[in-house]
């Protein structure tokens, strides 16, 4: 379990240790040394899940409770969206969808993956095997960054409900997936303080 606010505390201040990264950020947040909003309401979660149709993974409704949307969360991304925004990949950018089903069809057959091969995480993940159909069922919960996004998958769910989580981008090949969104925060932080250590 993450607890989320001493880890969005160090995430503000490695992230505004950058200076390439301070020159976008609002004077405000820098001056509070927080990269945050205010937290979601219970209410608002509640309107989420219904709009959804499902109950939010743990880890990402705790965040939403402490922080509703967030600034820079990773190198590649520039906001999380607050509990009103997040929505169905295939309903926010199914343009992505389409393009990406028109390069399948020019490169041959697509490959299958199974299950299991798509459930493999950390360094022996192999981030080209991904099932499409769960990318088309997946949550948007960030902006497009860097022709990069954040998706929650709900059709991989662990014994806790956490859902998986992935960080896809149009110029990489393929999702990068982690257990939980707690999981794949854990793991942009690493790579932003990784630079300096």
């Amino acid at each position: 379990m993450t607890d989320w606010p001493e880890f969005l505390k160090q995430l503000s201040h490695e992230v505004l240790a950058n200076e390439s990264v301070r020159s976008m950020i609002p004077a405000e947040m820098i001056e509070a040394g927080w990269l945050g909003y205010p937290p979601a309401t219970e209410k608002e979660l509640v309107k989420l899940e219904k709009r959804l149709k499902t109950p939010l993974p743990p880890s990402y409704r705790e965040f939403l409770l402490v922080s509703n949307g967030w600034k820079f969360p990773g190198a590649f991304i520039y906001d999380m969206l607050p509990a009103d925004k997040v929505g169905w990949f295939r309903k926010l950018h199914g343009d992505w969808i389409e393009a990406w089903l028109e390069g399948e069809e020019t490169v041959g057959e697509p490959i299958e993956v199974t299950h299991e091969e798509h459930c493999v995480y950390g360094p022996d993940q192999n981030c080209c095997k991904f099932r499409t159909q769960y990318w088309r069922e997946t949550l948007a919960i960030s902006e497009i960054g860097d022709s990069a996004i954040y998706l929650l998958n709900p059709k991989v769910v662990n014994a806790n409900g956490e859902w998986e989580a992935w960080f896809f981008a149009n110029w990489s090949p393929g999702a990068t997936r982690y257990r939980s969104f707690g999981e794949m925060m854990q793991a942009e932080l690493e790579r932003i303080v990784r630079p300096r250590d």
